[in-house]
């Protein structure tokens, strides 16, 4: 075996032109580099083509590219049957289905062509890259090239590196992503890398909640949307992977990790060998207007949307608490033209609720959101009061005081007592069981859950949980309130962590898992969660924002409601909790602040 590396790549060979070949066919040649690809028909040569040239001809109707420069990149791709026209190729990328034989059998050829100095990649998500490299002359000439579909958008690439992969090798590969416009992450080689190994054990969870009936899949979509600021919701995505696919990355890294979490959900396989696959099936969990697209049609189990007329006779809310919470809820609701009454335990904490939300209308004054009419008109519906007998015409008491059940428990208690017999009692709990809240009162029936997100003000999703004692008219009424406040209600059952934290927090005790097994840095993980699943924020920024305590907090309270050990405290976060490394409040977390 000959000791040279090609040190620059100048050409790329790729085999197999599917939707993955094709986009990685197409951004290559974009960047100016001739591309060859290799297919097993005429046919599928002549329908990869077709494929890179549909791409283009949309980026020229949207003004992306013009007609001279389609050209140019169509005349850089060729296409062959043969292998042997890959044999002058820097770098040969295969882009097969994720069938370890395949690619171990498609390996086999592309060793039997490629230059002695020539670098081969797997695309592979999900598989060893060693068990594929081993079926060459050259394994050290062999990593991962994980690109992200549609690979001509996603800005990640995965290299993955296995024990016997030359320094040099990675190297030239940083650099060809570079060239191509892409940001690399260099990883180990371990089933599902950064990206899926944290993504798809989410997806699955999200799976198991639709599957189970506790929340319909419009509802967790929309949870996690608007309450994680995620890009699209899980149901979604999983069906935009496409669920024969998601199923087969499930059993690899299954097969690494043994983790139930990672054990693909009944429904899954049923929807997959009955032929609805997603989105490219025009079936999957939703349905579609046809296959491959993304317009989606109502089905039997989409819900009907919710119906303001039913609090329309409500005119006074009641809000207990004077924190952040009640200061944002208090805002909303005055906002969208009821008087609110809010209590606190002194004059001083009740009127701060009142300043807080001046304060924050006048930012939306000087933003020019509202006028200056507005913003008096709605500071002249809250009323501060001490005593909560002021709440007793309230048509909704909604209870925002610290995360205590005694605490939570005591008052809704003395709530039943004062507030009128039709009235409705919510909690904004985010963890623990409304159902003993209800069950101090003596109208369990008239008490739910309203989880609003902090900052209230700004954040649009309220997750609405009914207890198993929860009158239905009351839940309506809880939707029609939430959609009156302008906010997108999602209904969901009453157990630790309801949608969105069920999902969120065991995603980020993952990745501080991922980072203390010393397999990415922060950085790694972060980066390729922003640029590889479209997050806002990677999972170590987002915990420094929520602040480490909280998180250990919440997760400690689902091991407990859950008893998954899976589920157990990373000890890593246990460690900078003790520590007193909060986050950005506390100055440190996982990164350092100024």
């Amino acid at each position: 075996m000959a000791d040279k590396i090609v040190e620059r790549i100048e050409s790329v060979g790729i085999v197999g032109c599917g939707t993955m070949g094709a986009g990685i066919s197409e951004i290559v040649s974009r960047n100016g580099l001739p591309v060859c690809f290799v297919e097993m028909s005429d046919e599928l040569v002549e329908r990869g083509l077709a494929r890179i040239r549909g791409s283009l001809d949309r980026q020229v109707a949207r003004e992306r590219l013009t007609d001279a420069e389609r050209d140019e990149i169509l005349g850089r791709i060729s296409g062959s049957t043969d292998f042997a026209d890959l044999g002058d190729c820097d770098l040969i990328i295969e882009a097969v289905p994720e069938v370890v034989e395949l690619k171990q059998e498609t390996f086999r050829k592309i060793d039997a062509v490629a230059r002695p100095d020539a670098l081969i990649a797997t695309n592979t998500s999900s598989l060893p890259v060693m068990d594929i490299a081993v079926h060459t002359r050259r394994p050290n000439r062999v990593l991962g090239f994980h690109f992200f579909n549609p690979a001509p958008v996603m800005k990640l690439i995965e290299l993955v590196r296995t024990v016997v992969t030359d320094e040099a090798v990675v190297e030239t590969a940083r650099e060809f992503a570079d060239r191509i416009g892409k940001v690399p992450v260099v990883v180990g080689d371990r089933r599902g890398f950064i990206a899926n190994q944290l993504l798809f054990p989410y997806l699955n969870q999200a799976v198991w909640m639709v599957e189970g009936g506790y929340a319909t899949k419009e509802d967790v979509d929309a949870a996690m949307r608007h309450g994680a600021g995620l890009p699209m919701g899980p149901i979604a995505l999983t069906d935009l992977v496409g669920i024969d696919t998601f199923v087969g990355i499930m059993d690899a890294i299954h097969s690494q990790f043994e983790d139930t979490r990672f054990a693909p959900r009944p429904v899954l396989s049923q929807l997959a060998n009955a032929g609805f696959t997603g989105r490219k099936a025009g079936r999957g969990f939703y349905i579609y207007e046809e296959p491959g697209s993304s317009r989606m049609l109502p089905d039997e189990d989409t819900p009907a949307p919710p119906d303001p007329d039913l609090v329309s006779g409500w005119t006074t809310v009641g809000v207990v608490g004077t924190g952040t919470m009640a200061s944002g809820i208090t805002e909303v609701c005055a906002r969208a033209g009821f008087d609110v009454i809010v209590r606190g335990r002194t004059r001083e904490k009740a009127e701060a609720v009142a300043a807080a939300a001046s304060r924050s209308l006048q930012r939306a004054v000087d933003k020019g959101r509202i006028d200056e009419e507005a913003m008096v008109a709605t500071l002249q519906r809250i009323r501060p009061v001490i005593e909560l007998d002021e709440l007793a015409t309230c048509d909704l008491v909604i209870e925002a005081v610290a995360e205590d059940a005694d605490v939570k428990q005591q008052l809704f208690a003395r709530l039943s007592e004062v507030v009128k017999p039709d009235g409705v009692l919510a909690t904004t709990t985010s963890s623990l069981p409304i159902v003993n809240c209800a069950m101090a009162t003596d109208r369990p029936e008239r008490v739910l859950g309203l989880h609003f997100f902090n900052p209230a003000a700004i954040m649009r999703l309220v997750e609405i949980v009914p207890t198993v004692r929860t009158d239905r008219d009351v839940t309506e009424q809880a939707r029609g309130f939430v959609a009156r406040i302008d906010k997108v209600g999602v209904l969901c059952g009453d157990r630790a962590g309801f949608i969105v934290n069920t999902l969120l927090f065991p995603y980020l005790n993952d990745a501080v898992k991922m980072l203390e097994s010393h397999y990415a840095t922060a950085e790694e993980i972060d980066t390729a969660m922003k640029l590889g699943c479209g997050y806002p924020m990677g999972p170590f920024e987002l915990m420094d924002v929520v602040g480490l305590d909280i998180t250990l907090a919440i997760i400690e309270r689902l091991k407990e409601e859950y008893r998954q050990p899976s589920y157990e405290p990373a000890p890593l976060l246990r460690h900078l909790v003790d520590a007193g490394f909060l986050g950005r409040k506390a100055g440190r977390g996982f990164y350092v602040y100024a």
